[in-house]
């Protein structure tokens, strides 16, 4: 795995505690462009090129996580969530939290089903109920450690599983950040592009609202994952992408309460894929949404497409997805900026 993105799977970034992405980013942005800076609300921005054109690129730094809540007499860790998460995915899950004094290890617990009545059993597992087990004896242990809101991460994990296939914590949006890196690194336009790594995409696209607004551009890219229906419990008609069948290309996110991509745009991504032969799939999403629903409603509108990397598991301690889905979004990226600076006004 490229040693980038593997610091960028690995990072801490919990939605509104990005600052360890955006000190990766800062760093491999300022390779290629010319002006690298981070926003008032957290979002890292960078520049490269010249002209009349602003083009926006945008991928989110945050991951889905956890924050400390409130510590039992007894040093027990109880804690929110922050942003969708399954409450299935959590018991028996290593996390780490980040305190100020250093990361602590923490493993998340409920009460064992061997105890538990017939009726508990049926009842679906809630974070409520749960804990996370710091291994101290007492509130005033934890406290030497921790401290209340400190966020908490799903342990780093990353690595190759087979052939082309990678996995790792918070593919969404790592991957599409690490895009955005590679994007930035090849692009040659006469046109202002601007990269931004955005904050707080898991609880309300929020810093591609604050972002979009004041760089204004004439056309936008979100890069993001999107969730792949190639397992056994997915029906295609539920979920038609595919890992290794190329770059998303999505036209409706959350039945239209997210963007709803305008023809032209559409039929631009797609007639640029299929005329540089890039390997691509189209598709609409019934739930979720990406930077895009905020982009291309800022200012008088902006016309926004969404390129996303199909990813099995996201939301989940571990995620996986195909680099080659990755290189194709990087591909159709580059052509699609291409093309739009050539444009005529």
């Amino acid at each position: 795995m490229d040693n980038v993105l593997k610091k960028l799977i690995n990072a801490a970034g919990v939605s509104g505690y990005e600052k360890e992405v955006a000190a990766i980013m800062q760093e491999e942005l300022k390779k290629s462009c010319s002006e690298v800076y981070t926003d008032n609300f957290g979002n890292v921005v960078a520049k490269k090129g010249k002209g009349k054109k602003k083009i926006m690129l945008a991928a989110h730094m945050d991951e889905v996580g956890l924050l400390v809540k409130y510590i039992t007499k007894e040093g027990y860790v109880n804690f929110i969530k922050v942003g969708g998460i399954d409450d299935r995915v959590l018991v028996g899950q290593r996390v780490i939290i980040k305190a100020k004094k250093g990361p602590v290890t923490g493993i998340i617990g409920a009460k064992p089903p061997h105890l538990m009545k017939e009726e508990e059993r049926k009842q679906p597992a809630k974070y409520e109920d749960m804990f996370i087990d710091i291994g101290v004896q007492s509130r005033e242990d934890a406290l030497k450690r921790i401290e209340i809101a400190d966020p908490i991460i799903f342990e780093p994990v990353s690595g190759l599983l087979n052939g082309s296939l990678y996995f790792g914590k918070a593919i969404d949006d790592r991957v599409g950040c690490y895009a955005l890196i590679k994007i930035m690194e090849k692009i040659k336009v006469d046109a202002q592009v601007y990269a931004v790594a955005t904050a707080q995409e898991e609880v309300g696209l929020k810093g591609a609202r604050t972002a979009s607004f004041a760089i204004q551009p004439s056309f936008a890219i979100a890069i993001d994952t999107t969730v792949a229906g190639d397992n056994p419990q997915v029906k295609e008609v539920e979920s038609n992408w595919k890992l290794g069948e190329g770059v998303a290309i999505t036209i409706i996110e959350a039945s239209g309460r997210g963007v709803i991509v305008n023809e032209k745009v559409k039929d631009m991504l797609i007639q640029t894929a299929k005329s540089n032969h890039i390997k691509h799939q189209i598709g609409v999403v019934e739930g979720g949404m990406t930077d895009a629903a905020m982009i291309y409603l800022a200012g008088e509108g902006i016309p926004t497409g969404v390129l996303s990397i199909p990813t099995r598991y996201i939301h989940a301690p571990t995620g996986v997805f195909n680099m080659e889905d990755v290189n194709s979004t990087v591909e159709l990226t580059l052509k699609v900026v291409e093309k739009i600076a050539q444009a005529r006004p």
